[in-house]
């Protein structure tokens, strides 16, 4: 029979793997994380705010605030426009509001900003003292 350096029969092995990997299930469940818009910030929520009110869903002024007036309000909105209202804000009571993505053709049809042809992009191409050199 012949030993090899290093070698380890394969239940040493499997046991150390099997060791490593059972304390990582706690941890897993432990950094467990909510994923997406965990609140509203005042701004959207004022913009919110005066669109349902001038949809008469909403009374009185903004106040900026995530409350439970204005929840209700747009879930009402979302319900009579037929869509769900467990989530609130929909993404479809959001555009029909005003306050979706903003796809104007002057954004979409614009040039893309590029430097002037004519001027030299490097310093290379000039003199010492800072003007073009003549050819």
């Amino acid at each position: 029979m012949v030993l090899f350096a290093g070698y380890a029969p394969a239940a040493t092995k499997t046991a150390s793997k099997s060791g490593k990997h059972s304390h990582h299930k706690g941890k897993r469940k432990a950094s467990w994380k909510k994923k997406g818009q965990q609140g509203i910030n005042p701004e959207r929520a004022t913009q919110i705010q005066q669109a349902l009110i001038q949809e008469k869903y909403l009374t009185g002024d903004p106040t900026g605030s995530w409350d439970a007036r204005t929840q209700a309000a747009l879930v009402k909105y979302q319900g009579d426009n037929g869509w769900q209202t467990k989530v609130v804000p929909d993404s479809r009571a959001l555009i029909k509001l005003g306050l979706g993505p903003n796809y104007s053709a002057e954004l979409l049809n614009a040039p893309p900003k590029t430097a002037s042809a004519g001027a030299p992009s490097t310093t290379a191409s000039r003199g010492v003292d800072g003007t073009a050199e003549k050819q």
